[in-house]
């Protein structure tokens, strides 16, 4: 919905905005199978706020927020869409055994919505180092160790639910099926 003046003309900034979303989107779509430089960039990114952020000696508790985020969108990252502890198995479940179908893990995060949640955040945090009042004095080891401690049971339970369920989210170690391991036979006749 635009914002229009009194007379129903376009306002300057919202056509500005509306400008800017289309270029975005633009230069984001064109980003998507670039998945190595995508990730090289927010690498980039994330190295400019550590550095902000030990360069000001402060904003702990933004990095401990940040840090809390970004293991939240991990989870979603290494979580299969539909989960079989949440969901009631309607016939579509991870297959459990070799003899099983092969159906390929989808999650609940995709990649891409991965990196671009990961990316943005830290440039709001970035962004969050500029407003004093955020900068609240805490004692950082503590946070840290907190957040260890947090990474690591969250990660543990991760882990053994992907050793219950039988499913790995990364393509390491999986069979592939592509066109050139099934072979015709040469009394079919090929379709059309």
């Amino acid at each position: 919905m635009e914002a229009t003046g009194g007379d129903g003309t376009v306002t300057p900034l919202a056509k500005w905005r509306n400008d800017f979303s289309i270029a975005f989107q633009y230069y984001l779509d064109r980003s998507t199978p670039h998945t190595p430089q995508r990730w090289m960039g927010t690498l980039g990114v994330a190295l400019f706020y550590v550095l902000r952020v030990y360069y000001v000696q402060g904003f702990y508790v933004v990095s401990y927020g940040l840090g809390i985020y970004v293991l939240n969108l991990l989870i979603g990252f290494l979580s299969p869409k539909i989960d079989p502890e949440l969901e009631s198995m309607d016939g579509a479940s991870l297959p459990t055994k070799d003899s099983d179908e092969f159906k390929p893990f989808i999650r609940r995060l995709p990649e891409f919505r991965f990196w671009y949640s990961i990316t943005k955040a830290f440039v709001v945090a970035f962004v969050l180092t500029f407003i004093s009042v955020l900068d609240v004095p805490v004692f950082w080891p503590i946070l840290l160790c907190y957040w260890i401690v947090l990474f690591v049971l969250t990660m543990k339970r991760q882990i053994l639910h992907m050793i219950k369920y039988k499913y790995i989210p990364f393509d390491i170690g999986k069979r592939s099926y592509t066109g050139k391991s099934f072979s015709r036979s040469s009394s079919s006749s090929p379709r059309d």
